[in-house]
């Protein structure tokens, strides 16, 4: 009988993990949107300022990921000797110079859509939102 009582307590919970699990798989649509409404809200951007900036911040995005990718890949291995550990690192050097052209890049054309102060706002409520889902937590209220 309490072989049957602690198998029935297993098979429970093994299914209230998997649906837990379910629940938690990352979606980045949803990402995206949760971002883009967490920034226009904090920002005080219009429909219109919206529709102008999230596009170049999408595209800033996708830069980035690219980026991001070839730093992934050479965080995974460890070279076997100095000379080939100073490579690494040059290339890491080199793509996190390039990750911060391209943000200096689409902050000037974003500056070229709305004011600086709305860039200033935008940039503040991505950090913010970022930190908050790494944390966890969703950000809340308005901070400046």
């Amino acid at each position: 009988m309490k072989k049957y009582i602690l198998t029935l307590v297993l098979l429970l919970t093994t299914a209230m993990l998997v649906e837990a699990q379910d629940k938690k798989k990352f979606s980045p649509e949803k990402f995206e949107a949760d971002m883009e409404e967490f920034i226009t809200q904090q920002a005080g951007l219009t429909q219109q300022e919206a529709a102008k900036v999230f596009p170049l911040i999408r595209e800033m995005h996708s830069k980035q990921r690219a980026i991001y990718g070839k730093v992934h890949k050479l965080a995974k291995t460890k070279p076997a000797d100095d000379a080939g550990c100073m490579a690494v690192i040059n290339d890491y050097d080199r793509m996190n110079i390039e990750l911060k052209r391209i943000e200096k890049c689409y902050h000037k054309k974003m500056m070229q859509e709305v004011s600086a102060s709305k860039v200033y706002d935008i940039i503040k409520a991505e950090y913010r939102f970022h930190r908050g889902w790494m944390t966890g937590a969703k950000p809340k209220g308005k901070r400046r």
